[in-house]
């Protein structure tokens, strides 16, 4: 099989990350998780206190990924490994804020477009299909009903030991919703020529399996 990109958009908790990594394992890709450079700012921009200078925050910021063959993409972040703190709640709670300023997307999508220059990559986001990489071979666009979405977060908060709300988090979960959606730049939307997958009440396998098939139809 030829070498190829494929997208996955859509809003958070819809299963895009989950689902792309074992794509990305069944077909010998490599993944990539846009969404952890915008955490791992993020991290940086709350270690930082908040600052609202975000050209300076970028200009001295170093940012690469690494693969581990047993813990999967690791997030290299001014020479320290941060993987472990991208999911906290406070680094969730502000993300979408940071991902919006304008110097942050800049540097994010140069990063992640050299990535995919070498085509086999698998890349999820918000704005893959439409501004990362628009002629990718495949898009995708994965969505879930705010239901189902809440129960998921619940569950990898509960694997992590984080109590959580299931009202509070459809709260949250429907507030990204509004605020990804209405940004100014990049803002998630589905590209012209994606396909949807609702991935409301499927397994992890089913909705891999029609991705793949997807890919397959491509040949």
């Amino acid at each position: 099989m030829k070498l190829l990109n494929i997208a996955l958009d859509g809003p958070a908790a819809a299963g895009k990350s989950t689902i792309a990594k074992l794509v990305a394992g069944e077909l010998s890709m490599i993944y990539v998780d846009t969404g952890a450079m915008y955490r791992a700012i993020t991290y940086k921009y709350l270690q930082q206190n908040k600052t609202e200078d975000f050209n300076e925050l970028i200009d001295t910021t170093e940012l690469s990924l690494t693969y581990d063959e047993i813990k999967g993409q690791r997030v290299i972040l001014d020479n320290q490994d941060v993987t472990d703190y991208l999911r906290e709640n406070n680094v969730t709670s502000h993300v979408s804020y940071v991902a919006s300023k304008e110097p942050v997307r800049t540097f994010a999508v140069k990063k992640q477009q050299e990535l995919a220059a070498k085509k086999g990559i698998v890349m999820d986001g918000r704005d893959i299909g439409t501004v990362v990489l628009p002629n990718a071979d495949l898009k995708v666009y994965m969505i879930a009903s705010v239901e189902e979405r809440a129960l998921r977060r619940q569950k990898d908060n509960e694997e992590r030991g984080i109590e959580s709300n299931i009202e509070q988090l459809k709260k949250e979960i429907a507030d990204r919703d509004h605020y990804d959606m209405n940004r100014e730049i990049s803002p998630l939307m589905k590209a012209d020529d994606a396909i949807t997958v609702d991935t409301t009440g499927k397994s992890i396998e089913t909705v891999t399996a029609e991705i793949l098939t997807l890919v397959k139809s491509l040949d």
